[in-house]
């Protein structure tokens, strides 16, 4: 028996020695796999801006991708774009950039982001060519900064004006039975809309039509300044369906040619004067970043914080800002005596009123310490304006979300539908009226209904008195431009609820003046990155929970899926967040 004992436990020690073995083979294989040699750039290089590509709001290492596909390209984030942009100007190995702009993965001021450094781009005299086989509007949006706007011959563009929808649920809650007893502030406040409503509100209608105008003025402005066109001609454009074929694009003067792509490569190497049968040296922006030195190197620290995706409390995942990670995060930079500024860049719907007020605490305390600056991205609206509005600075693109100054809460009566769908009833024992308040198995009470509305009400009136100080406001003009109303960047600044119009790089130059320290800075991205075993973790689970979904699932049906999940969430929890995603095509 003890020789067996043995056995066993030889054979238990040895599968934990091969187990740790193995991990670090793996980690091993994993390090020598993202640690390839720089890049060379090399001469008349031509770097290739693909806006079909997704760049998220901060870099994100996914290291199984990398091991499993070595073809898989290094994406760089938002500003490493627009840095690399920059840093190209004055590179005399960069010769123009190449954009392919048939469809546009961004929103829409992070393309507004971009184009600005395209156009800044060519003012260091070098080209910029765009191309596509049929051109979206967002993507002609990036792609009409270039010098020349090309498309196929048998392609097009599209140009229609612009539109969103959304999708309502209340005729399927109706059939199944569940009644989702909503409680909100603010007649604007249309996130709610699709459990209550089988149509937008008037309210809404009239909000919406507003923000989409907005967007689509800027569209038609930046454009006719492009093309050298009228913005009624242009309107006239679309309302008139008149650009059908890439034909009509070119007779209309949307683009300056019809070309394949092998006719496009003709073109690149007429402009960096190589012969005709020369390959282009062409580099991705991936390529570039790993080979370009364009991080600024100077003594002083600015903090960069990225706060992206809903507000959640806890810690949140990596598309979410918790609440507990943020606030130790923020009192970590408070304390750090190195860190000069602090750019507090918000991406967010928003989400939990409660988790947003613990962040806004937090950025309180800060800027008491040291100059905060806050840069909006495509969206920063409910929960994310509140985390932003106590800033001492706030900059927005003139095509972000914001605003929507509301509160509401869900929580849904499922009795029936357990019932008369399911056969499942409910019963129990409670030692106080209220104790059960809140279930999902019965309706609320007419005083609890009440005690539901006045916790809203509450939250909506300390939500307006964080906005009132932070922007030094009366409360009766917050109150005039809250109600849940959504307002685009340019209107926002307008109506005093942001400072400027600007991009991110703007708002951490703004961040060195307030701190006084010139153009000597360097920049510490947070929140910082894992280690390499925690990036090897959640980079396999993503990739799989990704490839799993991909293979079922249309991008919309994700969509949905993610609203599906977030309606969840919202049980019973106060939000002050956006109406659902805004999809504008």
């Amino acid at each position: 028996m003890k020789g067996f004992f043995k056995i066993v436990l030889a054979t238990f020690f040895a599968l934990i020695l091969f187990t740790v073995i193995g991990i670090f083979i793996f980690i091993g294989l994993i390090s020598s796999a993202s640690m390839t040699d720089k890049p060379i750039v090399g001469s008349r290089a031509v770097l290739v801006l693909n806006l079909e590509k997704e760049f998220r709001e901060q870099h994100e290492d996914n290291l199984f991708t990398s091991l499993m596909d070595e073809t898989d390209e290094d994406v760089p984030a938002l500003y490493e774009i627009i840095r690399l942009i920059n840093h190209a100007r004055s590179d005399s190995a960069v010769k123009g950039i190449y954009v392919q702009c048939a469809t546009n993965a961004n929103g829409y001021a992070a393309s507004e982001e971009i184009r600005k450094a395209l156009i800044d781009f060519k003012k260091s005299g070098k080209f910029v060519v765009a191309h596509g086989e049929v051109i979206s509007q967002k993507g002609y949006y990036v792609g009409s900064a270039a010098d020349a706007v090309y498309c196929n011959p048998q392609g097009g563009v599209e140009w229609t004006g612009l539109s969103t929808s959304l999708y309502f649920l209340k005729g399927t809650l109706d059939k199944l039975e569940i009644q989702p007893q909503i409680f909100y502030a603010g007649k604007f406040k249309s996130a709610t809309e699709p459990l209550r409503e089988t149509k937008m509100t008037d309210a809404n209608k009239l909000q919406t039509g507003v923000w989409l105008g907005e967007l689509y003025n800027n569209l038609l402005k930046v454009t006719a300044a492009s093309r050298k066109k009228d913005t009624a001609y242009l309107r006239n454009l679309a309302s008139t369906g008149a650009v059908l074929t890439a034909n009509d694009a070119l007779q209309y003067g949307l683009v300056d040619g019809l070309k394949y792509d092998d006719e496009i490569k003709a073109i690149l190497l007429k402009k960096l004067q190589q012969g005709g049968k020369e390959s282009i040296n062409f580099v991705s922006l991936g390529n570039y970043k790993a080979a370009a030195d364009y991080k600024k190197s100077g003594s002083s620290k600015i903090a960069l914080v990225y706060a992206n995706g809903s507000i959640v409390s806890g810690e949140g995942d990596n598309e979410q800002i918790g609440s507990d990670q943020f606030r130790n995060l923020l009192r970590k930079i408070r304390l750090d005596k190195e860190v000069e500024a602090v750019v507090f860049r918000v991406n967010s719907p928003g989400g939990s009123a409660l988790a947003s007020e613990v962040i806004w605490r937090e950025i309180s305390l800060l800027r008491k310490e040291k100059p905060v600056v806050v840069s909006m991205g495509d969206v920063a609206a409910s929960g994310g304006y509140y985390i932003a509005c106590n800033a001492d600075s706030v900059f927005a693109n003139a095509n972000t979300i914001t605003g929507s100054i509301g509160v509401f809460t869900v929580i849904p009566n499922m009795q029936s539908f357990f019932k008369n769908k399911l056969g499942v009833t409910f019963d129990g024992v409670k030692t106080a009226p209220y104790a059960d308040m809140g279930g999902v198995d019965r309706a609320l009470t007419e005083p609890e209904k009440r005690f539901v509305q006045a916790s809203v009400d509450t939250i909506y009136h300390v939500f307006k008195t964080r906005v009132s100080g932070g922007r030094r406001m009366k409360m009766d003009q917050v109150d005039s431009l809250a109600q849940g109303r959504v307002w685009t960047g340019a209107h926002a600044q307008t109506n005093q609820l942001v400072d400027r119009i600007g991009t991110l790089q703007d708002a951490v130059e703004s961040a060195a003046r307030m701190a006084k320290i010139g153009n000597d800075y360097r920049l510490k991205e947070y929140p910082e990155k894992k280690t390499l075993l925690e990036q090897l973790m959640s980079s396999y689970k993503k990739t799989i929970s990704e490839k799993l979904i991909g293979d079922q699932f249309s991008l919309e049906e994700v969509r949905i899926l993610k609203e599906m999940k977030q309606i969840k969430a919202m049980n019973g929890v106060p939000q002050a967040k956006l109406p659902f995603t805004l999809a504008v095509h």
